[in-house]
């Protein structure tokens, strides 16, 4: 397919700026992919499609403050510094995104906090906006991470167009967040509440899960048409045993499996055996899932409202049917779900 067929008109209005009021009082739409059909819930309504013995697959990558703010050496300009990925844990070395890149060069010196409590010194260019940066910090790994910790935001997406508000840092992470190392939260889970969860485990549903954390590459523009020749970022993948384990019996005993959100499918299909089941994995993935694909594992998927031309649309349209996905998007607009993090919910069954 060809990266236009994904693109649709998308109001401004229905960017969600705020997330619902309760986790799980968000807009759930149920698209049964085989009749097309379409239902309108609320996502604490997902119980009632789902029963004892059926699993559900979620990321528990949890987001770390990834966005800090700092001062150039000598012209004091300010700089934003989003952090990507720790590079070495010893050194403090990392890699991040910096803006207004122009102005950072290798050697300059970036001061942090009002009293300027942590330095970092420029090592190294890897993209046009991408530097290495080694954090200058005299003490335990510990006491660095607080620090950044303290100095760092909720690293909202910017199509959200307001300031970091003290509820983000809150909302922005799933309950089940247990491993940090994303930049960017697995928003389908950020529906979940703790009263949901308790209702799905008395109906019998286990839950299975993996670790994928979120870099900003599953965002970044697919910029040729051809979407053969797009190239994703890696993101590292962990899936335990116990996680395999539970995900295939539900496939061996025929229930639904469901993977909640795209990361925790890209997760499962980067580690499929030759038997069609879940293997335990420890490593990275840049897998892109577009249509047509056959998917391996789970027979069920829940997702917010994605961008047009996104890699996200993508995967959810080989998974659903391209023109069962486009329908239920236009019926979304019509109806005013709102879209992306902090919007609504799909549940897209058989």
């Amino acid at each position: 397919m060809k990266l236009s067929e994904f693109s649709f008109d998308l109001p401004q209005e229905l960017i969600a700026e705020h997330p619902s009021e309760n986790r799980d009082e968000a807009r759930l739409m149920v698209v049964h992919r085989k009749s097309g059909k379409i239902e309108h819930k609320l996502f604490k309504d997902l119980v009632n499609y789902f029963s004892d013995g059926d699993v559900m697959i979620r990321n528990n990558t949890r987001v770390f403050p990834a966005r800090m703010y700092g001062n150039k050496e000598k012209t004091g300009a300010k700089i934003e510094v989003f952090l990507l990925r720790e590079l070495n844990r010893e050194s403090l070395l990392w890699d991040v995104l910096v803006d207004p890149a122009r102005k950072i060069r290798i050697g300059n010196k970036l001061y942090f906090g009002e009293d300027d409590s942590l330095v970092a010194e420029v090592i190294d260019n890897t993209t046009s906006r991408g530097r290495t940066l080694r954090f200058l910090f005299d003490g335990p790994y510990e006491e660095f991470k607080a620090k950044i910790t303290e100095l760092g935001e909720t690293p909202l997406p910017k199509y959200i167009k307001r300031a970091v508000e003290p509820e983000d840092e809150d909302r922005y992470q799933t309950i089940f967040a247990t491993e940090e190392g994303a930049v960017a939260a697995p928003t389908a889970g950020l529906h979940f509440s703790r009263e949901l969860l308790k209702r799905l485990e008395l109906k019998g549903v286990n839950f299975a899960d993996v670790t994928l954390h979120i870099g900003l590459g599953t965002f970044r523009p697919v910029e040729v048409e051809d979407l053969t020749k797009h190239k994703m970022d890696s993101e590292q993948v962990i899936i335990s045993q116990k996680s395999a384990d539970i995900v295939n019996e539900a496939i061996h005993n025929k229930k639904r499996v469901c993977a909640i959100g795209t990361t925790s499918m890209r997760a499962i299909e980067s580690s499929v055996s030759t038997d069609g089941t879940l293997k335990a994995y420890d490593g990275w993935t840049n897998k892109f899932i577009f249509p047509p694909y056959d998917f391996s594992i789970a027979n069920c998927m829940i997702t917010n409202f994605h961008t047009p031309l996104s890699t996200l649309l993508m995967m959810i349209s080989a998974f659903a049917g391209h023109e069962v996905m486009m329908k239920a998007y236009h019926t979304a607009i019509e109806e005013k779900y709102k879209f992306y993090s902090y919007g609504d919910a799909m549940l897209i069954i058989d």
